[in-house]
This record gives structure tokens, C-alpha cells and sequence, in this order.
């Protein structure tokens, strides 16, 4: 059996239940690609799997953030890489599962980033944007990196500024650095077993389902004690799906009920996204899960797929 196998899929379909379940059975260890798990004190809004539901299998890459943090795609691979290859040495099964396909690929490709010089060019090109404002700082770095310029929302500064800072400090543009990297070979070739459903529906049902669950947990009073220890409402983690629709509901510009709305078509939305971009790997074998079918089932349909790659 291939020691790696990676399980992508839109929110609500089912990763690590079945990453658990297939770890149990084949000696193996979970890591979490969740760009949102990462952060401690985010357990209920980010669905993170509990004690019972990790079922005494070990799980990594879930809580090793502050919420305050920026948490980066090459922060993750950093993290992750090393566990990675500490259970490969350990003669494991490394699941690697969640819904976050730039962190699986990144990791799986085994990226290596552009720095994060510490020399005051970031610094510099923040002030510059509060003092200009970003149609400037987009106007510059569609001077030197149009494709990248092409591709950034003006409202995305957190980009716009961090491809002007790689230009300047290595005299190379984000998109050759990225155009060089995606052409290397994969560092890992793992199995790609992906879940999702044969009827969409079905999908957002389970997302709706998986809100009221949320609320009933205690979501709200979850981030009233994010806030009461002082994490900013406007750090990227708050931003997360579930939590900034319930900022809106706390400080009561909109009823709980609206925001519970707003958070499930914000989540169907986002697993549309998910679905677009993992489809862009050929390598993925979907399980193709029906309405009425169990975990148990689903095990058992990705056992067969996975026999066929022992064949």
C-alpha cells in the first residue's frame, strides 16, 4: 500500500471520518489540510474533529496557531513537511486529509516559498499603501508583474503587497518563482481519494445540518470568548467562514438566524470553490457518495479503490 494517501473534498463530505477510519486500519496517522484547524480556541466553527471523533488515532497540523496569527501556505508546509516524513520513517500511513487544496498541494509538491526577509521592504510598502492607497501599489506592480497584477482583486492588499516585497528583495517576480516551482517534479506521489456526492443537494443539506449542530455546540459563546481575550474581529481568523457572519450577529447588526443563513451560503459557495479546484487534478479517484449510504459503506467503497492500486 502506498504510505501516502491524500483525501480532498468540499466541507461537510465526510474527510476525516474516513481518514480515521481508513488510519485505523492501515497503521496510520491524519494529517489535517485545513487552512482554518490550525488555529487553538477555533473548534467549533472550524468543524475540528474531537477527542471521540479522532477515536484515539493521532492527528497533527490541528491547533498549532494563535488565532492572532497570520497562518501561511509556506507556514504549513514548514509544519507539515517534517511530520510527514517523520511518519513515512516510522514505517506509518500518513492520511493526509482536508478541504484546503493549496496547502495539499503545496505540500505534496514539496514547494519551496519565496522568503520572508525581515529587512523593512514589507514595512515600507505597508506604509507606502496606507499613504497612497492600493490602486497605487496595483499600478506598481502592474509595472513589474502584470500576470500577477492581472490576477490580484484590488482589495486583496495582503497579495498585492507580498508580490511587490518578493520583486524587490530577489529581483524575481511571484509568478516566475511559482511557474519555476509548479514545474518540478512532486517531492511526494501519493493515492488522491477524493469524496464528494453524486447529488449536490445532498452536499448542502449536510452543510445546513452542520450549521444548526454549530449553534447548538455553542458557536456564539465560542467567539465571545475569542473576543474576550482580546483576538481582533478583524484578524484573518475571524474572518473565516462562521465566525465573522456571527461577529455581525453578536454586535447585533443582524439577528443569529440571518447570520446562520448568511453562513451556509457562504459555506455552499465556498465548497463550489473547493470542488473547481480539486478537479483540476487528474489524479483524483472520486468516491461518489449517495444519500443513503453510511460511513460504513463509504469505507467500503474506498478499500476496493484502494486495492486497485495494490494490483
Amino acid at each position: 500500500m502506498n504510505p501516502i494517501i491524500c483525501i480532498p473534498g468540499p466541507t461537510a463530505s465526510g474527510k476525516s471520518a474516513l481518514a480515521v477510519a481508513l488510519a485505523r486500519e492501515l497503521n496510520g496517522e491524519v494529517i489535517s489540510c485545513d487552512s482554518m484547524q490550525v488555529y487553538r480556541h477555533m473548534d467549533i466553527g472550524t468543524a475540528k474533529p474531537t477527542a471521540e471523533e479522532m477515536a484515539g488515532i493521532p492527528h497533527h497540523m490541528l491547533s498549532v496557531a494563535q488565532p492572532g496569527e497570520d497562518f501561511s501556505v509556506s507556514r504549513y508546509c514548514e509544519m507539515a513537511a517534517p511530520i510527514l516524513d517523520d511518519i513515512l520513517r516510522r514505517g506509518k500511513t500518513a492520511l493526509i486529509a482536508g478541504g484546503t487544496g493549496l496547502y495539499m498541494d503545496a505540500l505534496i509538491r514539496g514547494n519551496s516559498f519565496a522568503p520572508f526577509p525581515s529587512t523593512g521592504v514589507r514595512r515600507a510598502l505597508e506604509y507606502q499603501a496606507d499613504k497612497e492607497g492600493m490602486e497605487a501599489m496595483m499600478a506598481r506592480l502592474r509595472s513589474v508583474d502584470p500576470e500577477s497584477a492581472a490576477r490580484l482583486h484590488l482589495a486583496d492588499r495582503k497579495r498585492i503587497i507580498r508580490a511587490l516585497e518578493v520583486y524587490l528583495e530577489t529581483g524575481q517576480t511571484i509568478t516566475e518563482h511559482n511557474r519555476r516551482t509548479q514545474a518540478q517534479a512532486p517531492r511526494y506521489q501519493p493515492i488522491w481519494l477524493g469524496l464528494d456526492f453524486e447529488d449536490r443537494a445532498v452536499l448542502y443539506r449536510r452543510i445546513d445540518r452542520r450549521v444548526d449542530r454549530m449553534l447548538e455546540q455553542g458557536l456564539l459563546r465560542e467567539i465571545q470568548i475569542l473576543l474576550e481575550n482580546g483576538v481582533d474581529p478583524q484578524c484573518t481568523a475571524m474572518q473565516a467562514i462562521g465566525y465573522k457572519e456571527f461577529l455581525a450577529a453578536l454586535d447585533g447588526r443582524i439577528t443569529v438566524e440571518a447570520a446562520a443563513d448568511q453562513v451556509r451560503k457562504a459555506s455552499r459557495h465556498y465548497a463550489k470553490r473547493q470542488l473547481t479546484w480539486f478537479r483540476r487534478n487528474p489524479a483524483i479517484r472520486w468516491i461518489l457518495r449517495r444519500e443513503d449510504e453510511g460511513e460504513e459503506e463509504i469505507i467500503v467503497r474506498a478499500r476496493q479503490v484502494l486495492r486497485e492500486f495494490d494490483n
